[in-house]
């Protein structure tokens, strides 16, 4: 099978140490799906640290006078790349330590977005670390963010959040799948762009990673999308006492939740809204939405969510 993975940003990590030692632990599920005859595409997210790049860079532009401001995109970029880094890295070493010699390679990806998306009126993608409400206030008040509660975990800076559209570098990544090479690709979303003739245009802001890996799912045909998230399954009345777990929701079924306010707008929400998308999108294609190490079991039936027609 064809199987595309979405890692969440914050599984990954606060600092680079952190992530290093993370993504050790990453890869062995992910190598379990691999060696089991799976076709694998890694696809992450990168919520802290495109801004923990940002903070770090502002904050350096401020107090070094030659030191100039990065712009958002490439923040995105290089959240790509040093994500990409570490991952590629600990899956090759899993895959050694294993007698497999398949090479595994991240693609710097660019995602196209509309410029009129109304997302860019409405900032609503969390960003960097958390804050406390006065520290987040303050932060708005400095740098003039918009910051925003995020799902019960505090505070958090908040950037508009597109609706992708097509992958700039979707050839490449086909090409690569094809020939039997692991591909790490839409990293946090992509680099949001916009078409302006022959150029592609950065844009400041964050495509939700469940989209882009849904996104570059369809481009791809894969067979399963992968939701990788801190629980096991999706749940109703989460938190409270009659809260329920879900083992599989139809495309009804999940629109009904969504309208009667279960799924958080940071966090589950866009999630189960993929999910829907991908099994919406061909019969036959399934999405499962459940935690890491228990990606191999939910495809057997086992564990998970699982979003169907």
């Amino acid at each position: 099978m064809r199987i595309v993975v979405a890692l969440g940003g914050n599984a990954l990590g606060k600092t680079p140490e952190q992530q290093l030692q993370l993504v050790k632990g990453t890869a062995k599920p992910i190598v379990d799906l691999i060696e089991k005859g799976n076709e694998v595409i890694i696809a992450h997210g990168n919520g802290p640290q495109v801004g923990m790049i940002n903070l770090a860079m502002a904050t350096s532009a401020q107090s070094e006078a030659n030191t100039p401001e990065m712009p958002f995109p490439e923040c995105g970029a290089m959240s790509q790349g040093y994500i990409g880094y570490h991952l590629q890295n600990a899956i090759r070493e899993e895959l050694l330590n294993r007698g497999s010699n398949r090479s595994v390679a991240t693609v710097i990806t660019q995602v196209m977005v509309d410029k009129n998306d109304p997302a860019f009126e409405n900032p609503t993608k969390p960003i960097g670390s958390f804050y406390t409400e006065e520290e987040a206030k303050k932060l708005a008040d400095e740098k003039g963010y918009i910051v925003k509660e995020d799902a019960g975990r505090g505070w958090r800076r908040v950037v508009p959040s597109p609706i992708p559209i097509d992958v700039a570098e979707k050839e490449t990544v086909k090409t690569l799948v094809e020939n039997g090479h692991i591909v790490i690709t839409v990293g946090g979303g992509g680099i949001p762009v916009v078409v302006e003739g022959n150029s592609l245009v950065g844009v400041p802001a964050v495509i939700d990673k469940d989209f882009a890996s849904e996104k570059i799912a369809e481009i791809l045909d894969a067979d399963y999308l992968i939701v990788l998230t801190a629980v096991e399954k999706v749940a109703i009345n989460f938190g409270k006492q009659n809260q329920e777990e879900l083992s599989r929701i139809t495309l009804a079924d999940a629109a009904r939740y969504i309208e009667e306010g279960h799924f958080a707008p940071g966090s589950m929400l866009p999630k189960v809204k993929a999910a829907m998308k991908f099994a919406a999108s061909k019969e036959g294609r399934k999405a499962l939405i459940t935690a890491l190490e228990k990606a191999g079991e939910g495809i057997e039936g086992l564990t998970g969510t699982l979003v169907v027609n």
